[in-house]
């Protein structure tokens, strides 16, 4: 029976090729792993949130755990620095690399990094992040979990040889998944992919966010149960009348929203200037310990106050531990100076040292920013619950949300599907939409990027919808600079200039001086009509014939600018050199053409 067994053995093996050829989608596309790895993807993500989530609790529990509500409380001073301190040296000598700002990090890999993000961002953001949110650190989780979502995309692809293309679409598979895990909201994961990362969707990347969105809610689900993130019942839905409420809150948002920016962005410029780490941890720790002490709201995400506004909680349970506790009619006044000073909370937590992102300080923000604007827009208009035109405190808490997140990320549909779907609120929507739209357009006047972007778009490295702008981003310009051009100098005469002439395949020549700086340029035309006269040999020399370039492209112009400086001159090669005017090469425009098209065609074929 030898040879039964020899033919069962080769069907495994044919059954077994069937699957790897399945697997790698053949010799014409890697599709079909995508879609498996982007499975893998949601799978592990979802299990990263839960670590994350489940890790800030138990430390935020242990060590706050049998406060006295009635009084302030000196921990709330020493906690936050222990936090950043514990975080700082982690992230110093354990991961030794810089971890802050992890949604702009995706952005920048995406756009200079070829997709490839470090090994090290699949653990080390959840474990710092864990540290400075359970101590205290006014930030989010959602930022970490993003990178390390899309750093396990970005790994799993680079385990099985992906081109770029494909391994932009599992990260974004990972910062999808990331969001619909920790939030329990798959849409709104797949829009802040499309609103935030910039990335199109397409046909064919969207199959593997839904996988991943879809298999990390799942996760989500398996652990927490399907319950919405907040409680909420809707005791109003929405009517017409309360649309020119809906607008004024949406401005009110948008400004917010630039306040938020700008204030943060300026604050974490004052950081920047301090050059010792140890100045940038003092720093943070005061101003992070003091505005929790007096305003114990600031501790860690903020969710639990988001909860108790939008369940009409006992006002002296938001203001515990404060000066105002017991003075229930200061509550507005109480939640409008943290709301302001939730900003520099922030700044100060990440300036000093510990990790967190945006994304909470913006819902939470938002949420306070709603109730407060719900409180006056009562008390000036003067209505009551019954009468026509009211709108909830705790329905505007929701609509706030979604404004800032609109505003500060310029991501108004991520803030629409991301409330609607935190709540279970969708009867919502339309004021949901409203809101949000308003916010944007907003802040869209005075800052045209969102706060992850604005660092990227600065320098030119931020990749947008816009594919011209998003393949000119993705080329580089060391990469399309030719060097085999024969560098001649200005005191050569016309037989060096023929030795030159022999020894080259180009016909343009860079004129330098002996500190290899660029004086010009000479090309063959010029000197054709004596270089085969001996007589003339010595009597010419290269200065004779050298030209100025019509423009020089520099090391550190972005390829947008060297394709403009190509469209405005109509040369069809120009040198580039480095800030010190030293020659490096040449960029010929057919070279840009020719890349431009590849990448192009990639694209599409992705």
């Amino acid at each position: 029976m030898w040879w039964m067994s020899n033919s069962l053995r080769r069907k495994e093996v044919g059954i077994l090729n069937k699957i790897g050829d399945w697997l790698s989608g053949g010799k014409t596309s890697k599709g079909r792993t995508v879609i498996v790895l982007s499975l893998l993807v949601g799978l592990f993500t979802g299990l990263a949130a839960f670590i994350l989530k489940w890790l800030v609790g138990q430390i935020e529990t242990l060590l706050t755990e049998g406060f006295d509500v009635t009084r302030m409380n000196w921990l709330y001073l020493v906690y936050p620095a222990i936090g950043i301190l514990i975080t700082s040296l982690f992230i110093r000598y354990v991961v030794r690399d810089d971890i802050s700002h992890g949604v702009t990090k995706i952005l920048y890999a995406l756009s200079r990094k070829k997709s490839r993000i470090k090994p090290h961002n699949r653990w080390s953001s959840v474990l710092a992040s864990s540290i400075t949110i359970g101590f205290g650190g006014s930030v989010g989780a959602e930022a970490p979990i993003v990178l390390t979502g899309s750093a396990i995309g970005s790994d799993l692809g680079k385990r099985f040889h992906l081109p770029p293309q494909a391994l932009m679409v599992l990260v974004g598979c990972g910062a999808a998944g990331a969001v619909a895990g920790i939030f329990k909201a798959p849409i709104a994961g797949l829009m802040f992919v499309i609103e935030v990362l910039m990335l199109d969707l397409t046909m064919k990347s969207l199959p593997p966010l839904l996988t991943t969105s879809i298999t990390s809610v799942c996760v989500s689900y398996a652990i927490y149960g399907t319950d919405s993130m907040f409680d909420f019942s809707l005791t109003k839905k929405f009517s017409i009348d309360i649309i020119p409420a809906c607008v004024f809150l949406g401005i009110f948002c948008g400004f917010l929203s630039l306040y938020f920016t700008r204030s943060m962005n300026w604050f974490e410029r004052i950081f920047a200037k301090l050059k010792s780490p140890w100045s940038k941890f003092a720093l943070g720790a005061v101003v992070l310990g003091v505005l929790i002490y007096f305003l114990p709201a600031l501790y860690g995400e903020g969710y639990s106050v988001i909860s108790q506004l939008m369940h009409d909680a006992d006002p002296s349970e938001i203001m515990h531990n404060t000066l105002f506790y017991g003075n229930n009619s200061s509550l507005v006044i109480y939640l409008g100076i943290v709301l302001m000073a939730k900003v520099f909370a922030s700044a100060a937590t990440n300036g000093g040292g510990g990790c967190g992102g945006v994304f909470a300080p913006s819902l939470f923000v938002g949420g306070l920013g709603g109730f407060v604007f719900c409180e006056i827009w009562d008390k000036l208009i003067g209505l009551t619950p019954h009468t026509a035109g009211f709108i909830l405190p705790k329905n505007c808490v929701l609509f706030g949300m979604a404004g800032l997140m609109s505003g500060v990320m310029h991501a108004p549909l991520t803030g629409i599907f991301l409330i609607a779907e935190l709540t279970g609120g969708y009867q919502l929507l339309v004021p949901l939409m409203i809101v949000s739209a308003v916010s944007y357009m907003t802040i869209n006047i005075f800052e045209p990027h969102s706060i992850y972007a604005m660092r990227l778009a600065r320098k030119g490295e931020l990749l947008t919808h816009d594919k011209d702008n998003a393949i000119l981003t993705l080329l580089s310009m060391n990469q399309l600079i030719e060097k085999n051009y024969q560098p001649v100098q200005a005191d050569w005469d016309l037989s060096k200039i023929v030795v030159a002439i022999e020894n080259s395949r180009r016909n343009l020549f860079p004129v330098v001086d002996k500190g290899n700086k660029l004086r010009g340029v000479m090309s063959l035309d010029s000197v054709r009509n004596v270089m085969f006269r001996p007589e003339l040999y010595h009597k010419y020399k290269v200065a004779s014939f050298m030209k100025q370039p019509p423009a020089l492209l520099l090391t550190t112009d972005t390829l947008k600018e060297a394709a403009q400086k190509f469209d405005d001159t109509k040369a069809w090669n120009l040198p580039v050199v480095d800030e010190n005017g030293c020659y490096i090469g040449f960029i010929s425009r057919a070279g840009i053409f020719s890349s431009y098209r590849k990448t192009l065609v990639s694209f599409a074929a992705e």
